[in-house]
């Protein structure tokens, strides 16, 4: 059971027990879920201004939910999101990275389950990612899980999760406080290793003609010269759905450069 809004619970997940935090309350009620190595605290602002009830959680991995056994897989993801989402009766959904693949994957199944969904720096589609930005996640993931504490602030700094590495020192601060949190075991290090070591090779979309089917409204945001969330994703998405509005925001950081304008976007549309 989910216990009073604003204080962080654990609901009953495929796998195992999951966090998970509401706020606010009333309609429309939606779901955010958190990039590989972020969190319910770093997904809130991508809620903000956003009405009604506002539910985060903590996929496999992160926070204190379960850490299973390997292998995992987005369809494990999409079970675990669609669980959150029927405890708490959403009707809309965000999904950051990781989130956005794992959002795509519960489309794939029950393509009119949300209202309005957001789709934040998808990572990839129906085939697995290769290349150099993808061989360094499973590299740092890899030092992670061994508590290599340089290892997370390297990839924070580079990454986080979310499109927000920028430079700058408020974005180096940024780093080596969450790398404080994974060291210190607030944010499970094996588990955001294992997410990082496996997840990114994967498919997200089993078969790209199955997203024609998803007729409800999407927005997609996308951010140029982003080695892990290629903007050509967001744009091919914008092809293959029938309703989405890409916008592709310039590189710096969706939350560090251009926070007010993804605040306008996501508010606007999720609270239409």
């Amino acid at each position: 059971m989910v216990t009073p809004a604003g204080r962080l619970a654990q609901v009953a997940g495929p796998a195992g027990p999951l966090d998970l935090l509401t706020v606010g309350r009333g309609e429309p009620a939606t779901v955010f879920s958190h990039g590989a190595g972020s969190s319910i605290d770093t997904t809130r602002p991508f809620a903000s201004g956003v009405r009604g009830a506002r539910t985060f959680f903590h996929f496999r991995g992160h926070g204190r939910s379960v850490v299973p056994d390997l292998p995992w897989s987005y369809a494990d993801l999409a079970a675990e999101l669609r669980t959150v989402a029927d405890e708490v009766g959403a009707t809309r959904a965000l999904g950051v990275s990781l989130g956005a693949g794992a959002l795509l994957r519960l489309l794939c199944d029950d393509p009119d389950r949300f209202e309005r969904v957001v789709l934040v720096l998808p990572a990839g589609l129906d085939r697995p990612r290769r290349g150099p930005g993808v061989d360094e996640l499973q590299r740092l993931g890899r030092r992670i899980a061994e508590g290599d504490r340089a290892a997370a602030v390297e990839f924070y700094r580079g990454d986080g999760g979310a499109g927000s590495a920028a430079p700058g020192a408020a974005a180096d601060a940024w780093a080596e406080q969450m790398a404080d949190e994974v060291v210190a075991g607030r944010l499970s290090a094996v588990g955001i290793g294992r997410a990082l070591t496996t997840v990114p090779g994967q498919v997200a979309v089993p078969d790209v003609a199955l997203l024609a089917r998803v007729t409800v409204p999407v927005l997609v945001v996308g951010q140029e010269d982003d080695v892990i969330h290629p903007a050509s994703v967001a744009r091919r998405l914008g092809e293959l759905l029938p309703q989405a509005r890409v916008e592709v925001l310039p590189a710096g950081g969706l939350l560090w450069a251009h926070r007010a304008t993804v605040r306008t976007l996501v508010s606007g549309f999720l609270s239409s």
